[in-house]
Order: structure tokens, then C-alpha cells, then sequence
């Protein structure tokens, strides 16, 4: 970088900084943004491509070979902000990460005395150690280690009623019985660890790490308290699919299975006896008219196969939102593996939706970058939805840092206390 560049901002009006970082399996992606007043302002955008060996299924194989990428994707972005940010959120997904919402139900002892933050630690660390012991148990059985550990890694309030009655802020109120809804999502130490040595190698400090579907949810919610926003998310990436359910403003839950778009782009080698990138070059061209209608043929074949599992496994994933009476109409796509046209047209097209509790069949759009609130592209580089998930955990840090700067009010206690 220049020295004119570097000497752009003086320490007296150097601006308050946050890097998002996306490590996809296919790409990773870096923003700069500058936090100004209650929103962020992206002066920086960067991407670098990732090796075949360097992540699988969503979390990282080669930490060296992450740590190179993630570098030249900063480096992009710090030469159009023309500053570096020191401050990052690293996006985490995968099979094992595992985000669902549990409810706690609490029958106070003195309904007479107000509710304070005191009494809604206790309830809420209830909570949070009821999903601990959960998502420890259903990582164990996955792999086979009873002793694996793991670490809370974005914990929301999706709900609280007492004695009936839903509030949005229960500081303050008599009761006798509470009911607690909160999501929380989990990851095994090890993948924690590989993004915490990551941030290290990159002389950042890790403000937070976020399982992606919920940083999905953070990026359209923003900051309304009160949004009906009800919609299911789908981030179709190059590793995994990862899916959030959000209702009235809450994140009922997330689930990830293991299949993105390299399941299509290695379906499309082996059929076509191609190498990988010969199948992912043909892969992107399908629609563009140049693909000769034999050779397509062939290729939109082996597309169904995969297409069908993939189909299956959004089936299976939704399904296990029990705790939802009717899931949302609306189904909103981003992440670069939704680029596949044949995707969004099985989700309109087939019946996948019927034995699932839904009230009409679902409608399917795109998330827009435009949808995102709170957060401005000042560099015209963000134009679709491949960008959503990192600007998503934009707003996990930047929620992040807010609640640890408003640390006085009993509101904020709650709030950084369940890690927002």
C-alpha cells in the first residue's frame, strides 16, 4: 500500500473499523466497513478463490492455505479503503455446527417482586446449559466422540411471556411464570480454534465468531426490536447449504447438511469424465448459450441427480423445526452455490414442499443486498447476493461491540449476556 494511502486518516479522525470475513469453501470474501452512528458504511471489498484441499464441507482443512487466502482477500479490500481494520468477525458453518431455539419455562417464587437482571441471568444461563448438554450429545453421536467439546458461539432472545403475556423487555415486571425462548448455536472447539489461529495469523482481533445461517437472519433483521420479518433462508455455498428459520423477528433455529455446489460440480466430472475445473467452468456456462445441446444434456443430467439428494436434504432439514406450528411461505436464497439456475427452479417447480407443514407452497426470491438494513456499499462492488452472509456478520460485530460499549443500562446487561 502507498504512503500517501497509509497517511490517509490521522489518529485524530481514524474511523471505527470492522472486517467481516467469509471463509467459504469456494471463496473467501472480506469487507472493510466503518461504523458510523447506527449504521456501517463498506469501503472495502475483497475476494480470493480457495484451493480444492484448503475446506471441507464448510470448515477448514489447511490452515496455511486459509490463512494465504484470507490475507489476499484483506490486502484487496485495505487497498480500496485506503486503511486497515484490525477488528474481524469470522463466519463459521458446517455440519456440526448446531443452532436451534429452546424454551424454559421458570415458576418464580415471589410473582410480587419485579423482574431484574439478576433473575434473568439465572434463567437464561438455565437455558443456555439445557442447549450446551443438547448440542454436546448430538455432536457426540455425529462423530463418535463422546468427548468432544463444544462452544457457544451466537445465543438471541427469540421470545419471553409472562404468566401468558409476550414482552419485549421483562425487566421490570411481576410475574409468576416465565417463558423463555431462546436460540443458541454451537461448535465444536476445533473449528473454533482453526478460525481463532486464523484471525492470529492475520494480527486481527477476533471480535466474534458467528454461525453463518444466524448471521444470514442478523443481515435482513438489523436493528428493529419489533420486525415481523418471517421468512426461511437458505446460503446454498460451495461445501454446505445452511438454513434459518425466522419468525416475527425470532430465529426459530438453523440447520446445515453437507452438500453445496461442488456436490454438483463433482457429479458433472464424473459423468462427463471431466477434471473438477473443466465440470465447474461448464458448471457456470450452462445457461449462457454456448454449451452445445448434447454436452448440456448431459450436464443438466447429472445435475439431477444431485439436485434430487439436495432436494431431499432441505426437505429433511426443515422437518426437524418441530417447534414451529406452520413454516413460512417464503423461501429467500443467497451464497454463490444458489447461482445454479436449476436450483430456484426445483424449489418453485417440484413437490419437495408437501409432506412439510407449510399453508400454501412457498415462494422463492433472491436476498438483494438492498434488503440488507443498516448497512451501506460505498464501493458499488456488493451487487448480489453472493456478499449477504459476510455482510451479515457485519451486523453480528458490530451488534457485538455495541452491547459491549452500552454496558450500563439493565437491557444491555441482558443483551451481553446472551452474547448478541
Amino acid at each position: 500500500m502507498a504512503l500517501r494511502d497509509m497517511l490517509k486518516k490521522t489518529d485524530k479522525d481514524t474511523p471505527e473499523l470492522l472486517v467481516g470475513l467469509d471463509i467459504g469453501t469456494e471463496v473467501v470474501k472480506a469487507l472493510i466497513a466503518e461504523i458510523k452512528d447506527d449504521n456501517l458504511e463498506i469501503i472495502g471489498v475483497g475476494r480470493k478463490q480457495q484451493e480444492m484441499g484448503d475446506m471441507h464441507l464448510g470448515a477448514i482443512a489447511d490452515i496455511a492455505g486459509v490463512v494465504a487466502n484470507c490475507e489476499a482477500a484483506l490486502t484487496e479490500a485495505e487497498d480500496q479503503a485506503g486503511i486497515q481494520g484490525k477488528r474481524v468477525i469470522i463466519g463459521i458453518a458446517g455440519e456440526l455446527v448446531k443452532g436451534v431455539t429452546n424454551t424454559i419455562r421458570y415458576r418464580r417464587p415471589q410473582p410480587n417482586k419485579t423482574l431484574d437482571v439478576a433473575e434473568m441471568e439465572f434463567i437464561i444461563e438455565k437455558v443456555q446449559e439445557r442447549a450446551q448438554s443438547k448440542a454436546q450429545a448430538q455432536i457426540a453421536l455425529e462423530t463418535g466422540n463422546e468427548d468432544v467439546e463444544v462452544k457457544l458461539v451466537n445465543s438471541a432472545l427469540v421470545s419471553i411471556h409472562i404468566d401468558g403475556y409476550k414482552v419485549s423487555n421483562p425487566i421490570g415486571f411481576q410475574g409468576r411464570d416465565v417463558a423463555v425462548q431462546i436460540y443458541t448455536a454451537f461448535a465444536p472447539m476445533v473449528h473454533i480454534g482453526a478460525l481463532e489461529k486464523v484471525a492470529d495469523e492475520l494480527a486481527l482481533e477476533l471480535v466474534a465468531v458467528a454461525a453463518e445461517p444466524f448471521a444470514v437472519s442478523r443481515s435482513v433483521l438489523g436493528t428493529d426490536t419489533d420486525s415481523n420479518f418471517t421468512a426461511i433462508l437458505a446460503d446454498i455455498g460451495g461445501g454446505t447449504t445452511d438454513i434459518a428459520v425466522v419468525n416475527d423477528g425470532g430465529v426459530e433455529g438453523t440447520k446445515m447438511f453437507g452438500i453445496g455446489g461442488r456436490s454438483f460440480t463433482r457429479t458433472i466430472a464424473a459423468d462427463l469424465d471431466l477434471s473438477f475445473k473443466d465440470a465447474e467452468k461448464l458448471k457456470l456456462n450452462l445457461n449462457d448459450g454456448n454449451v452445445k445441446p448434447a454436452v448440456k444434456k448431459r450436464v443438466d443430467e447429472a445435475i439431477d441427480k444431485t439436485l434430487e439428494v439436495w432436494l431431499s436434504g432441505v426437505e429433511l432439514a426443515l422437518s426437524e423445526f418441530d417447534n414451529v406450528d406452520y413454516l413460512p411461505n417464503r423461501i429467500l436464497l443467497c451464497g454463490g452455490g444458489s447461482n445454479l439456475k436449476k436450483i430456484t427452479e426445483a424449489l418453485e417447480k417440484h413437490q419437495w414442499h408437501e409432506d412439510l407443514p407449510f399453508t400454501k407452497k412457498p415462494v422463492v426470491q433472491y436476498i438483494k443486498p438492498s434488503d440488507v438494513t443498516g448497512i451501506i456499499d460505498t464501493t458499488g462492488d456488493i451487487a448480489d447476493h453472493t456478499f449477504i452472509t459476510v455482510m451479515g456478520l457485519l451486523r453480528v460485530g458490530y451488534d457485538t461491540i455495541i452491547g459491549n460499549q452500552e454496558s450500563n443500562g439493565l437491557v444491555e446487561k441482558v443483551n451481553r449476556l446472551l452474547k448478541i
